[in-house]
């Protein structure tokens, strides 16, 4: 079930209701037609379309919930005014930090509102990308699997793993490498769970859907390296049909990012930009961070029977597992 609204973040809700704010700002007098007032707090008036606005971007609002949230949001809203009241009237709107940061958001809402716009030009996956995604990527849908799976993370630091590559691919038990660790004195992070094909790396699922049961695979990557079992793991396929939506949303996000990044790419090239100072030694080295990966953001999230993962043998693993935290 969603959080309700009193539960997040407290930095999310100041960011919606300054945009609420900003958008509550269009009239002369600051007056909002009789019919659209939701409250009056001292001279300032609470429109509905400011709680229809963050009613809008609110997560798990239903039919059932909405009344209640409207009324969460009103009760914040109505909170929010005393206190920039009270701001007002201390003069905190002349202090530097916060005219920073009012002058932060308004440039982060005015270049979300453009960013935004690009995306919602970007043109709709139509149903045979979406088919030619679906055959594609099996692992993910017709052959789609949930895994019980125990790891161990190692971290780049470590050193040359050459020898843990020996000692793994010598067909030894997750045990035997838990205690090699532990002797070689090789940093690792333990953790087990059940996680289905969309919540693992997309070029790693190939190389599960090949393993079996109790079998135990070294995977390195310029993350790290991660030692990962397979204790269980059951069929859980997902149709054409019900993965279609998921697969629209993802190849459009996909889409919608690209366009922003090659947007964003034409107007450095067309601005004139000079870097000073510090600054100067530095630029254009930022490394850009890569897209969040297919199978662990958009696709599709159905529910699926738990894996059994508990036996003996698990168990005592874990224990050993443990000794590594």
């Amino acid at each position: 079930m969603p959080a309700p609204l009193s539960a997040r973040p407290l930095s999310l809700l100041i960011a919606a209701l300054f945009a609420a704010s900003l958008a509550a700002c269009g009239g002369s007098d600051g007056k909002v037609p009789a019919s659209q007032v939701a409250a009056k707090v001292n001279d300032a008036e609470i429109s509905v379309h400011q709680i229809n606005a963050l009613l809008a971007k609110a997560n798990g609002v239903t039919n059932d919930n909405a009344p209640q949230a409207r009324k969460e949001i009103l009760d914040r809203l109505v909170n929010q005014q005393l206190a920039v009241e009270q701001a007002l009237s201390k003069k905190l709107d002349r202090n530097p930090d916060v005219l920073l940061s009012l002058e932060g958001a308004r440039r982060e809402i005015l270049a979300r509102a453009y960013l935004e716009q690009i995306a919602a030009a970007t043109p709709k996956p139509g149903d045979e990308e979406v088919k030619r995604y679906y055959d594609e990527h099996p692992d993910l849908f017709a052959r789609r699997r949930v895994y019980a799976l125990q790891e161990l993370a190692i971290p780049n630091t470590a050193g040359s793993l050459d020898a843990l590559k020996s000692f793994v691919n010598s067909g030894k038990s997750l045990d035997d490498i838990v205690n090699w660790l532990k002797e070689n004195k090789i940093p690792a992070r333990a953790s087990q769970g059940n996680r289905p094909a969309e919540q693992l790396p997309l070029d790693l699922l190939p190389k599960l859907a090949q393993m079996k049961e109790g079998q135990i695979a070294m995977i390195q990557s310029p993350q790290g390296t991660m030692i990962m079992r397979i204790a269980a793991a059951q069929s859980a396929p997902v149709d054409e049909a019900t993965a279609k939506p998921r697969i629209q949303q993802f190849l459009f996000n996909e889409r919608s990012s690209k366009a922003i990044a090659e947007e964003i790419k034409k107007l450095k090239e067309a601005a004139r930009i000079d870097y000073v100072g510090d600054f100067a030694k530095t630029a254009g080295t930022a490394t850009p961070t890569p897209p969040a990966n297919a199978a662990v953001a958009e696709a599709p999230k159905e529910p699926a029977a738990p894996v059994a993962a508990s036996s003996p043998a698990a168990d005592a693993i874990e224990k050993g597992i443990a000794g590594l935290k």
